[in-house]
């Protein structure tokens, strides 16, 4: 009787290239977070559900992947890396000086629909700069963003700027209590114009009601925050970004950038300024990040905070494909001459070569042609000599 045992949905398999392709990824940000300063944590795989309910989590319970402790209290498979690294810097790092630089290289766990396609497993690489506020601040992060992208190869990309305030500011003046704020919200991240105007319609005569319409649809080029000045006049956040395409632009990285200020996910958690990163070839963003600047309070140390995330994953599938190496020489050694042999393989380049196991020379021949290499090298008590397949 044959068995046949798959992956949990939303698992899979990762074979030669594609691992060797993340690890690409992987290897060229975190080289780059090391070269401006950023020091590596860790996090656990498994973290209690509280940490990320008394955070106000970005992942909603629902996304959460939940798993048993031998304690009895409710345990979560770690759904971002924001929040735990929160945790260890207002208490295993509380005695560090302030601004902290630090950088993960781990996956987060997230809970799909059924049968909708998604990765349970995310490996994300990121940066989160805690105890800095400011422009400065918000102007390195989102260079390091643009950066990241670039060390990666990344074919064409950009990255989206939008702000957190400008949507409660013009909620504000619209003097709304906060559950109709929140439908309001969901109704312009939902891209539900029809329903959206039905719910502004009460408030046509006020000049923030024909922004709030047309929030969606202010994407584009550093022309959208001359729009939605017309719209609803000068407000700080905008003008807080368009300062800031000011100074990415001197210094080289205006052609980059785009503004969304239809971007109002999250806006409990977020407090500034967020983004996102699309590169072309990759179906959703790649990268997001922010300004969260309540969140490392809550674990008992008050401190401003900026980071993002990349998903290494989807920057490697828009990556030109790898090939494995092929085998060129399988290497026959007889009893004593392991060092020789070891030598030999280790200074190839890498998978051009391999070891026999084989006990008889005609065994390493075969197996040299079973894998498809052109010779096999021996070493014996005759010396070191080729024999081609």
């Amino acid at each position: 009787m044959s068995i046949i045992i798959n992956t949990p949905e939303g698992t899979r398999d990762r074979l030669f290239a594609e691992c060797q392709e993340r690890r690409q990824v992987q290897a060229r940000l975190t080289r780059l977070f090391r070269q401006r300063g950023f020091l590596e944590v860790s996090t656990p795989d498994t973290e209690f559900y509280d940490l990320f309910a008394l955070s106000g989590s970005a992942i909603s319970q629902e996304r959460m992947i939940k798993v048993s402790d031998p304690s009895g209290k409710f345990c979560v498979m770690r759904p971002d890396s924001t929040t735990p690294i929160a945790r260890v810097a207002a208490t295993k790092l509380k005695a560090v000086a302030l601004p902290q630089r630090l950088y993960y290289d781990q996956t987060v766990y997230r809970a799909n629909p059924a049968h909708n396609g998604g990765s349970r497993e995310i490996p994300q690489c990121g940066v989160e700069l805690i105890g800095a506020k400011g422009k400065k601040a918000d102007l390195e992060i989102i260079v390091t963003a643009i950066d990241a992208l670039r060390s990666c190869g990344a074919p064409k990309f950009h990255v989206e700027l939008g702000h957190a305030g400008y949507f409660r500011e013009l909620a504000g003046r619209l003097e709304l209590e906060e559950e109709k704020v929140e439908e309001m919200r969901a109704l312009i991240e939902g891209k539900n114009f029809a329903a959206l105007t039905d719910f502004l319609a009460p408030y046509a005569g006020n000049p923030a009601s024909a922004a709030l319409a047309r929030l969606s649809r202010l994407f584009g080029g550093a022309e959208v925050l001359g729009q939605a000045e017309k719209l609803a006049g000068k407000t700080p956040a905008v003008d807080y970004l368009s300062d800031l395409y000011d100074e990415l632009s001197a210094a080289g990285y205006g052609q980059y950038i785009r503004f969304d200020l239809g971007m109002v996910h999250q806006i409990d958690y977020y407090t500034g300024v967020v983004f996102r990163g699309y590169v072309e070839g990759a179906g959703d963003a790649v990268l997001s990040g922010g300004r969260y600047d309540n969140l490392v309070g809550v674990f008992g140390r008050e401190a401003q905070a900026t980071g993002f995330a990349v998903d290494v994953d989807a920057v490697a599938r828009t990556l030109p494909e790898l090939s494995p190496p092929v085998l060129r020489t399988v290497v026959h050694y007889e009893p004593g001459y392991l060092a020789q042999a070891l030598e030999a393989v280790d200074t190839r380049p890498a998978g051009t070569s391999e070891l026999s196991p084989c006990r008889t020379l005609e065994s390493s021949l075969n197996l040299a042609r079973d894998k498809g290499a052109e010779t096999v090298l021996v070493f014996d008590k005759d010396g070191e000599r080729t024999v081609r397949v």
